[in-house]
């Protein structure tokens, strides 16, 4: 294992053009973690791996949840769930209007070969959801030879880990198995967790045909701690760990079946065919609000993906067509007595079919050996039909509207041009549009206040100006600066009421920076400033909670940072130490109430006991810092998800 993974010039990603290149030929700020970084982290939560990306930051929630940002502020409700891309293996974790929240907890990161993170509007090529960003995890291939590896974990926390993996080849077959399973009692009072997953892949490779099957299975079972209340209970030792909502849980199960099929047209031309499948179920008690309502979901869906490829001389052209068809329900029972505008009773039960076809077409033209123009468009179409499967009208707080169907159609365009510098540099400037349908959520899970002002496509408007470049055989860094306007804006405001058409802005710098201090050193560091403000005025109930133009949007960090020192003075030790630092935030959006943010200290360390066995130790959150994953500010009271304390970790890793 290297101290550091492969840095930026070499690497290859798959998730700018939806196939193979090199990082340094794609105009965009994209951040990849290969197998040794992932290794490395040993992550118990994906929040772990991704923060090394800039302008990426998770909130790591109860068990496997979690709230993301990319280039954003962190993101709850309809926002949270539909503002960025899942995607396992090139193809979405779920349905386009179907989003999770958490919907990370579904990709099988524990094994991962890589993950790609995409920073900014990736709706040319990728449509719905792709507003703030596209986050690709991607499962191991077939080796030429047999391998066979595990790993076992535990640390003080009670947490305990195993992952497995075979792979090998037999002529044309290649085939690659992982599985992986973690339990834990929880930090806190109550809040357990149990998940496991499994990956199967195939991998047939013919003369003029490759096809390339994948089928992943998650399991998920945990209790769920909510909020603590208080700065007070935040810094005590005990209070920390308590649990007001005992009865709090998730359970949902998923599975997914892909198959990409390759042919080689001749000619510098290929063709890329993906037909897939997915499932997925789930049943959570919703304890953020009063009432405790439970609510289950689920959705089924068939699609396929294509794209051709035609590289001729200057000219590179991709297009393709994609299309899904989706069945989902959902339903939300409250047994508990009303509270407040919470009512007794079935508040939503509802069934949507949906469709979803999209076209796209990225033209690349050599305008010069240095200079390189790049023009994308993407057009999407959806169709809700929504059925109703109880009385409809309001009933307290919820409105449940009439059957209906609900079309909708985006175009996201991308406009970029890169000019190489040299061998080791590259400068390029880029416009693209992000678009996306509502959520089935947004429009069918309504509240009282929205009759007359239903949701309507969230629409972004981005300028990046990137370069990439390295200093000498040590330093290497990508910059970037980006400007975005968001509007159309779904989210819940301080009365708890759902907001369709808000504005936003969006605009910072990020650096990732890799510098080799000497052959056995290395430093790498993540680091982002940004402002997200609100660019609207919004009168709430609770006056002092209420929106004013230019306000920073609540829970937007400005500061952002992620350095690793890496260490490998022998060939057989590995050590990393990794310093997170999250800057303070506000709290509310009226900006009176704000966190202070945090610093974390991280310590690794690997060593090769065999050729074949590896001990390895983690030690998180070395000083000891009484920190928040989230602080929030709600009805008149401070509101934290605590970190996990001091916890001390050891594995054991087997290769052949």
């Amino acid at each position: 294992m290297s101290a550091a993974p492969a840095w930026g010039q070499d690497a290859i990603i798959v998730t700018a053009e939806r196939r193979a290149q090199s990082l340094q030929d794609a105009p965009a700020s994209i951040t990849a973690l290969d197998r040794d970084a992932l290794t490395l982290i040993d992550a118990d939560h994906i929040s772990e791996a991704l923060g090394r990306a800039p302008g990426v930051a998770l909130h790591r929630g109860s068990g496997a949840e979690h709230l993301t940002a990319i280039r954003s502020p962190v993101l709850t409700g309809g926002a949270g769930a539909g503002s960025f891309l899942f995607l396992e293996n090139g193809v979405p974790l779920r349905s386009a209007g179907f989003a999770n929240i958490n919907g990370l907890f579904d990709a099988h990161f524990e094994i991962a070969d890589r993950i790609e993170i995409v920073r900014g509007p990736s709706g040319a090529l990728y449509g719905a959801n792709a507003i703030h960003g596209v986050i690709n995890v991607i499962s191991p291939a077939s080796t030429e030879e047999l391998s066979v590896s595990g790993e076992i974990f535990g640390d003080t926390q009670d947490r305990y880990k195993w992952k497995g993996a075979a792979a090998g080849t037999r002529g044309a077959h290649g085939v690659a198995v992982g599985a992986s399973a973690i339990t834990e009692s929880g930090y806190r009072d109550d809040a357990g967790l149990d998940q496991q997953k499994l990956t199967l892949r195939h991998v047939f490779d013919g003369e003029d045909v490759d096809v390339d099957t994948i089928f992943s299975f998650d399991n998920l079972e945990q209790e769920t701690a909510g909020f603590i209340f208080g700065e007070s209970a935040l810094r005590n030792r005990r209070q920390r760990r308590t649990n007001d909502f005992p009865q709090a849980r998730r359970d949902a199960k998923s599975a997914r079946l892909q198959s990409t099929i390759t042919i080689d047209a001749g000619e510098g031309a290929s063709v890329l065919v993906t037909p897939y499948g997915r499932w997925n179920e789930m049943a959570f008690v919703q304890h953020f609000l009063p009432g405790n309502a439970l609510e289950e979901n689920g959705h089924w869906s068939v699609g396929v993906q294509s794209a051709y490829y035609r590289d001729a001389g200057r000219l590179s052209l991709i297009a393709g067509v994609d299309a899904e068809y989706t069945e989902g329900s959902l339903t939300e029972f409250q047994a508990e007595p009303t509270v407040f505008s919470f009512t007794q009773g079935l508040h939503y039960d509802y069934d949507v079919k949906a469709v979803n076809a999209s076209g796209f077409v990225q033209g690349e033209y050599a305008l010069t050996p240095r200079l390189t123009a790049t023009a994308a468009v993407r057009l999407d179409g959806t169709i809700y039909d929504y059925d109703n499967r109880v009385s409809s009208g309001a009933d307290g707080r919820f409105l449940r509207p009439k059957d209906q169907t609900n079309r909708f159609a985006t175009a996201s365009p991308k406009f970029t041009l890169r000019h190489e510098l040299g061998d080791a540099a590259s400068l390029y400037a880029s416009y693209a549009r992000g678009a996306r349908p509502p959520q089935t959520t947004d429009l069918y899970r309504l509240q009282r206040n929205q009759g007359d002002n239903p949701a309507r496509p969230e629409k972004i408007d981005a300028v990046e100006l990137g370069y990439r470049g390295a200093l000498g055989e040590r330093v290497q860094f990508d910059l970037a600066g980006f400007f975005m306007q968001k509007r159309n804006f779904f989210f819940r405001d301080a009365d708890g009421f759902n907001v369709p058409d808000g504005k936003t802005r969006h605009l910072g710098v990020e650096a990732d920076i890799r510098i080799a201090l000497h052959e056995t050193l290395s430093l790498q560091s993540a680091i982002t400033y940004a402002r997200h403000s609100y660019r609207f005025n919004r009168l709430t109930g609770n006056a002092a909670e209420s929106i004013s133009f230019g306000d920073d949007v609540d829970t937007a960090p400005r500061v952002i940072a992620n350095t690793r020192l890496g260490w490998r003075p022998l060939e057989r030790f590995t050590a990393e130490a990794e310093w997170v630092s999250l800057g303070s935030y506000f709290t509310d959006a009226a900006n009176d109430h704000a966190y202070d943010g945090h610093n974390l200290l991280h310590l690794r360390a690997e060593v090769l006991v065999s050729d074949r066995l590896a001990a390895f130790l983690t030690l998180r959150n070395v000083t000891d810092e009484l920190y928040a994953e989230r602080a929030d500010f709600a009805f008149g009271n401070e509101r934290f998800f605590p970190g996990e304390e001091r916890t001390l970790g050891f594995g054991l890793r087997y290769r052949r």
